[in-house]
Order: C-alpha cells, then sequence, then structure tokens
C-alpha cells in the first residue's frame, strides 16, 4: 500500500516529447516556427509602437487591434521559446508545477483572444451600424472597460485548470507526446477518472468559444443586412472592406482552434497525433504571425502610416548623412 501512494503522487516533472514519430526532422520543423516567431514578434511589436506612436490610429478599432497584438505575443511567447529548446538542444523536461503555469497561461490567453476577436466584431457592428454615435458610443473608458472584463473573464475561468490536474494521480507515464503543457494532453496521463476536467474544459469551451462565436455571427448578420440596404455600391464596398481583416483574423483563429478542440476529445483515434500536435502549434502560431500582415496589407490607414513611418527615417537618416 505505501509503494502505491507514493507512486500517484504528483511528478516532481513531466518529459514534453515534442512531435512523436517526427523526431528526425525536428530541427527542419524548427525553421518555419522559428522564422514565423520572429515574424510574430517583428509585425506585432510593430504594431502597437505604430499605434501608439500616431495619433489618427487612436481611434477603437485601432486600440483593439493593440489589445489583439499584445495577447498574440503573450500567447506565442508563452510556447514557442519552449519547443525550440526541444526541437534544438533536446531539452524536454519541465517541472510540474511550470507545466501548470504554462497551461494556465496558454488557455488564459487563448480565451482572450478569443474575447477581443469579440471585441472588435462588435466594434465594426457599431461602426457600420450607428456611424453617427460611433464615437460616443465607444469611449475610451467604455474600451479600457471592455478589455479588462475580457481579460478577467479568461483568466478567471482558467483559474480551475491547474488545480483540476494537481488533484490528480499520477501513477504511470510522465511523457507528455506534445511541445507545450495542454491541459488535455496532461490529464491524460492519469489513472484517476477525468470526467470532471473534461466536463470543465466543455463547459469553458461554451462559456468562450460558443458565446464569442455567437456573438461575432449576430454582429456580422446585422452588418451584412446594414451594408446590403445601402444603396451606394461603392459605400458598400468600402463597408465591406473594414471587415475584411477581422473576418480573416477569425478564419486563422478559430479554424485551427476547432480543430484541434475536436480532435482532442472525439477523433483522436482517428488522426495521426503529429498532425494534432502540428495543428496546435499552428493554432497559437499562426494567428500572431499573420493577423499584422492581414492588418497592414488590408488596412489603408495602417499602410499608409507604415509607408509615412519608413520615409520619416530614411529622410531623418539622409538628412545626418
Amino acid at each position: 500500500m505505501l509503494v502505491s501512494n507514493n507512486s500517484c503522487v504528483p511528478p516532481k516533472y513531466f518529459i514534453l516529447n515534442g512531435i512523436p514519430g517526427l523526431e528526425r526532422v525536428h530541427v527542419w520543423i524548427s525553421l518555419p516556427f522559428c522564422t514565423m516567431y520572429i515574424i510574430s514578434l517583428l509585425g506585432n511589436l510593430g504594431l502597437v509602437y505604430l499605434i501608439h506612436h500616431e495619433e489618427s490610429l487612436h481611434h477603437p478599432m485601432y486600440f483593439f487591434l493593440a489589445m489583439l497584438s499584445l495577447v498574440d505575443l503573450f500567447t506565442c511567447t508563452t510556447t514557442l521559446p519552449n519547443a525550440l529548446c526541444i526541437f534544438w538542444f533536446n531539452l524536454k523536461e519541465i517541472n510540474f508545477n511550470a507545466c501548470l503555469v504554462q497551461m494556465f497561461f496558454v488557455h488564459g490567453f487563448t480565451g482572450v483572444e478569443s474575447g477581443v476577436l469579440m471585441l472588435m466584431a462588435l466594434d465594426r457592428y457599431v461602426a457600420i451600424c450607428y456611424p453617427l454615435r460611433y464615437a460616443t458610443i465607444l469611449t475610451n473608458p467604455i474600451i479600457a472597460k471592455a478589455g479588462l472584463v475580457t481579460f478577467l473573464r479568461g483568466a478567471l475561468l482558467m483559474i480551475p485548470f491547474p488545480f483540476l490536474v494537481k488533484r490528480l494521480p499520477f501513477c504511470q507515464s510522465n511523457i507528455i507526446s506534445h511541445t507545450y503543457c495542454d491541459h488535455m494532453s496532461v490529464v491524460k496521463l492519469s489513472c484517476a477518472s477525468i470526467k470532471v476536467n473534461v466536463i470543465y474544459g466543455l463547459v469553458v469551451a461554451l462559456l468562450i468559444g460558443v458565446f464569442d462565436i455567437s456573438c461575432i455571427s449576430v454582429s456580422y448578420t446585422m452588418i451584412l443586412r446594414a451594408v446590403v440596404s445601402l444603396s451606394s455600391a461603392d459605400a458598400r464596398q468600402k463597408a465591406f472592406s473594414t471587415c475584411t481583416a477581422h473576418i480573416s483574423a477569425i478564419i486563422v483563429t478559430y479554424v485551427p482552434a476547432l480543430f484541434t478542440l475536436f480532435t482532442h476529445r472525439f477523433g483522436g483515434h482517428s488522426i495521426p497525433s503529429s498532425l494534432h500536435i502540428i495543428v496546435a502549434n499552428l493554432y497559437l502560431l499562426l494567428p500572431p504571425t499573420l493577423n499584422p500582415i492581414v492588418y497592414g496589407i488590408k488596412t489603408k490607414q495602417i499602410r499608409d502610416n507604415v509607408i509615412k513611418l519608413l520615409q520619416g527615417e530614411k529622410g531623418a537618416s539622409t538628412q545626418d548623412k
């Protein structure tokens, strides 16, 4: 009995196994991952700096975009450096408590990102359906409160996850077939029932994912109705163009997220684990990488201010010479 009890205490550390079956090409896999991470750092930091620096971008849409960029930065930084250490240096050990902390931040930031995308959809709804009241509805205090509530929702709903994992006994393997500590990947190692963890995970998915997607869908339904009713073709095109970047961000974020969620719970045996892990990493990497690029290309104000900033720096360097 003593041996059994000792064998079920929480492990001191887990082994993050990277992408099982593809160990020989870990270095090659790391190259696009590292490139995407560098692009996401430069793109999102540049976007936040631009929005802070240019007064012409001090509007609700760009404040929400700055929030999204900051969340994207934290999300990919929570996992990518650790994954690169696995790929490059074979550093696979992670302390048990550090694993729980990483789990909290990964799920917390993804929850906040979903909330920010919802706020951006509501912003577009107000801008297109109530253009004359836009500035009075979305004031700076309202934007700050909305951002704070979104952050608190993501944090508070994720706090139970580490405690639900910590109560579980781990009597067998401590090897996680993943590049980071995902909730379901960790609890599947437990030798006890994980029913409570699964149920709470689904509740959180409903409270965040389903709620946010529903709000986004309703917002864009109202936007579509308002745009279709416009008499001018140019006005319709202009209204649609303000939404294309946000729609792209929604697709890039939610498609890999839904794939990861459903394969974890319903399709884990029919889909190769290596594909699941790659998609789970892309779910955290694609939005931070593509969002700055999409917004830079699709949003005229951002594009113009980037050109203006570059021309200003070029002019300053020419004068110095």
